[in-house]
């Protein structure tokens, strides 16, 4: 069984999966078509990629500028990040604001993030795994980000590992959102 729970950034949502359990371990299903499509979800995915990361590292915050922006499901499939999302649409009633979950492998949920939300996420323990569904192609001229640090939230680290490409984004006060 697969649940919806709203957040409080618009059309953000909490997937909560049926975990199934026996003396093997466990499976999980993280989508499926017709539920996603009766919910008015995305069922287009053009790319599915995931990425590990030690703990302390700090990914993001990234997103794909139009029109290559895209829906994203992301889904920790090993370890425990803080998945942080915030809202650069400027129509939205929540633009602006931001809002973090935690994702672990030992609770079967994903995230799904609609276009026009930057993403990134805060490594707890190492190997963490993030799988993403994403409904465009990568286009590197318009992959982008804004800078993790200049969010209007606390990140519970004080020194993370943070790329050179992360740490080059511009702050989220200069951003000129095309969403």
């Amino acid at each position: 069984m697969i649940e919806i729970i709203k957040t409080e950034i618009e059309n953000c949502l909490i997937i909560n999966f049926t975990k199934h359990n026996d003396n093997r371990g466990y499976f999980t299903k993280i989508f499926e078509s017709n539920f996603f499509a009766k919910h008015n979800l995305a069922t287009n995915f053009q790319e599915i990629y995931y990425t590990s990361s030690n703990k302390g590292v700090v990914r993001g915050m990234h997103f794909q500028l139009p029109p290559a922006d895209h829906e994203k499901l992301v889904h920790c499939a090993s370890g425990h990040v803080l998945d942080v999302v915030v809202d650069l649409r400027k129509s939205s009633k929540s633009y602006g604001k931001c809002q973090a979950f935690q994702l672990s492998e030992k609770v079967p949920q994903a995230i799904y993030i609609p276009r026009g939300m930057a993403h990134g996420f805060l490594s707890q323990e190492d190997n963490s795994t993030l799988i993403y569904c994403v409904t465009s192609s990568h286009n590197a001229s318009l992959d982008t980000g804004i800078l993790w640090s200049s969010l209007a939230y606390k990140w519970p680290i004080e020194n993370p590992t943070v790329s050179d490409r992360d740490m080059s984004f511009a702050p989220l006060a200069e951003f000129d959102s095309p969403f």
